[in-house]
């Protein structure tokens, strides 16, 4: 027996169709026939990879009389996250509003036939538990209401749905935030003895390590750097396998929740490539930490998040089973002494222990502890302990992947991919992110509109968010540059012209999504797990732009900038793709423009390329590019046989042919 989820392009609404759940996706036809049977909706959003979202799925969907109930009295509506982050957004602050900021997923929410919320929830217990009470109590609660007192409902809903319209306008501002007040504001959550912001749960905060990475000051310098030496050493990071988990559950990063998401990494990879970019080469351990978890991150990426067509799903499960089926979370990362000796021998296994601070109690549960990286071991030993150790944990039951594939997350890992070929040389890199574009374009770019996601190969119906189009842009700008393919500008041209028209906002900033009828339309200037829909698009129209030589795309990104100064100034940390374009713009008042570098040269590998990406200054864009190629308007207009020119601004310098002098024209403050 199945249900309507049966042919869904969502491994989480997949793992739905076998309920007697009378299940709906999100769409026109669930909340007509709501109209139409006059039920209010139940809505039910999670994810994939979520383990609350499997819980309450098996206690509670999996039964019969709950099914019964649902579909009674209801028209059950099952949302992946993933697919409409627009409508996630939406009933997640209806949710947070409605009870005093807590939220999560799985998200439940009650509603009226149009859509508007009269009560929301996240986790309810198959039976009444430490205050809560069971999922079938809220359904008789909430079916019996709307029997006897939908009028109060209706009210209640148009009331939350009121304050919901007046709360989503940004906080704005007239004036741009005063930088040092943001960086003091950042400084003041930094924790100086392990490294990161704030206490626990403690997430990766790529965006935020990017911005103080801009200016290369001594105090953001240290705030980056130790960081990402403590996030590369903790046990968030996986230290068998490479790539990183979603969040650490402690302040000191030792144990995480163990999903692994492709956003986090693809941030992630960026951020340790742009690290090592800007640490002093004296610094030497340091740096040597930094490329080896950029290379770990990008190892895990090829070999456990690849589709078949090229491009990356979006994750790993928290769960899976011990060797008696039992299902725990971190179990297939968690190790003790008698199981690193059985896999390593004695000596090795001995070495390992101390190595990866394995403890006789464990730092985890069980007797058994996540790994973290201790001391300054020897890389070559480390390796090789480390690919016979996921040979071991191969045998173990694997946690399940989330297939799907979102075109905002491969546009993340695109870019920075392709910055990781050039700044390590690693053509591999370059054809990992090229095939991810391919994939992009042939699957998700339908009738010049770019798609949010796929299945196995099969697109989804929703169009892309703001923040799909300016990651993908963005990273077909980074593919243009390195392989001097206009074909790719031109797709990144198209997609960033069709976003100022699906996305644009009165006031020159972007909403999250394009208009589909909800009650309110979801604009957030804050970071999330990625950058917002809005900094995205910024990103995207400046890299688009340079390289383009399209300034009206510049100063579309400068009127979105604007937009942003009132969260940059309100909250910082929570802010930091757009603190990264004030700290570059900032920059670039002050002398120090974005440089577009113009290599004339067959390799795309040359050294004089290979420079240009390690030394440019933030912002900058790199073309490689034959100096008969065509597409790229006046770039290579009179340019001879291999050489650099680097313009920054109005102001354009002699070309160069010698590596080791281009950092006068990348860094000289004109």
């Amino acid at each position: 027996m199945s249900n309507r989820l049966a042919s869904s392009a969502s491994d989480y609404l997949l793992q739905h169709a076998h309920q007697r759940v009378d299940w709906w996706e999100w769409g026109e036809d669930a909340p007509q026939h709501a109209v139409e049977t006059d039920k209010p909706i139940l809505l039910s959003v999670g994810y994939a990879s979520c383990h609350w979202c499997h819980v309450m799925s098996h206690e509670s969907f999996d039964d019969a009389e709950i099914a019964a109930l649902i579909n009674e009295n209801f028209v059950p509506i099952k949302v992946d996250r993933q697919q409409h982050p627009d409508v996630d957004a939406l009933y997640m602050a209806a949710t947070q509003a409605m009870n005093r900021g807590s939220g999560g997923w799985p998200m439940t929410a009650f509603l009226t036939p149009t859509g508007a919320p009269f009560f929301t929830g996240t986790y309810f217990p198959p039976e009444p538990r430490h205050g809560m009470p069971s999922f079938r109590q809220v359904l008789e609660a909430m079916a019996e209401a709307w029997a006897e007192r939908r009028g109060d409902l209706v009210e209640s809903a148009e009331h939350i749905v009121d304050h919901l319209t007046r709360a989503s306008e940004p906080s704005a501002s007239d004036e741009s935030p005063d930088l040092r007040e943001a960086l003091d504001a950042i400084e003041a959550d930094f924790d100086m003895i392990h490294g990161g912001f704030g206490r626990s749960p403690k997430f990766p905060p790529a965006t935020v390590l990017d911005a103080l990475l801009v200016k290369g000051e001594p105090r953001a310098m240290e705030m980056a750097q130790r960081t990402l030496e403590a996030m590369a050493r903790g046990g968030i990071c996986d230290q068998v396998g490479g790539g990183f988990h979603r969040y650490s559950v402690d302040a000191g990063w030792v144990v995480p929740h163990f999903e692994k998401m492709l956003y986090d990494n693809a941030l992630l990879l960026g951020s340790y490539v742009r690290g090592w970019r800007r640490t002093a080469d004296h610094d030497a351990g340091l740096r040597a930490l930094l490329e080896r978890t950029a290379y770990r991150t990008v190892g895990w990426l090829e070999r456990e998040m690849r589709t078949e067509g090229g491009a990356f799903v979006s994750a790993l499960d928290a769960d899976s089973c011990d060797i008696r089926g039992a299902v725990f979370e971190g179990i297939f990362y968690a190790w003790n002494e008698e199981l690193l000796i059985d896999a390593l021998g004695e000596e090795d296994g001995r070495w390992a222990v101390e190595t990866f601070h394995v403890t006789a109690g464990g730092t985890f549960e069980d007797g058994l502890s996540v790994l973290q990286l201790r001391g300054r071991p020897d890389f070559e030993r480390l390796d090789d302990v480390c690919a016979r150790l996921l040979k071991a944990r191969e045998a173990r039951f694997r946690p399940a992947t989330d297939r799907m594939v979102v075109a905002a997350w491969n546009g993340l890992a695109i870019s920075s991919l392709t910055a990781g070929a050039l700044v390590f040389n690693e053509p591999g890199w370059l054809e990992l992110a090229l095939d991810a574009g391919r994939y992009l374009v042939e699957t998700h770019i339908v009738d010049g509109d770019l798609r949010r996601s796929s299945l196995e190969g099969v697109v989804g119906d929703s169009v892309g968010a703001a923040e799909d189009f300016g990651a993908v842009a963005e990273s077909f700008a980074a593919l243009a540059g390195a392989t001097g393919d206009a074909s790719w500008l031109r797709h990144a041209e198209r997609l960033v012209d069709r976003a100022v028209e699906l996305f644009g906002h009165d006031d020159g900033g972007f909403f999250d999504a394009a208009d589909t009828g909800l009650f309110d339309r979801p604009r957030s200037l804050t970071d999330h797990v990625t950058p917002s829909g809005t900094s995205a698009l910024i990103a995207a129209l400046r890299s688009v732009g340079l390289m383009a030589e399209r300034p009206d795309l510049i100063e579309r990104a400068d009127a979105a900038a604007r937009t942003t100064w009132g969260a940059v100034e309100a909250s910082p940390r929570f802010a930091g793709a757009a603190l990264t374009d004030l700290l570059i713009s900032d920059e670039a008042r002050r002398g120090l423009k974005p440089a577009t570098v113009v290599v004339t040269t067959d390799d795309p590998f040359d050294e004089l390329v290979r420079a240009s990406w390690r030394l440019a200054p933030a912002g900058s864009v790199v073309l490689a590019a034959k100096p008969d190629a065509e597409g790229f308007g006046t770039l290579l207009k009179g340019r001879g046989e291999r050489a650099a020119y680097v313009c920054r601004g109005t102001v354009c310098f002699d070309p160069v042919t010698d590596y080791t002098e281009l950092k006068t024209p990348l860094w000289s403050r004109a």
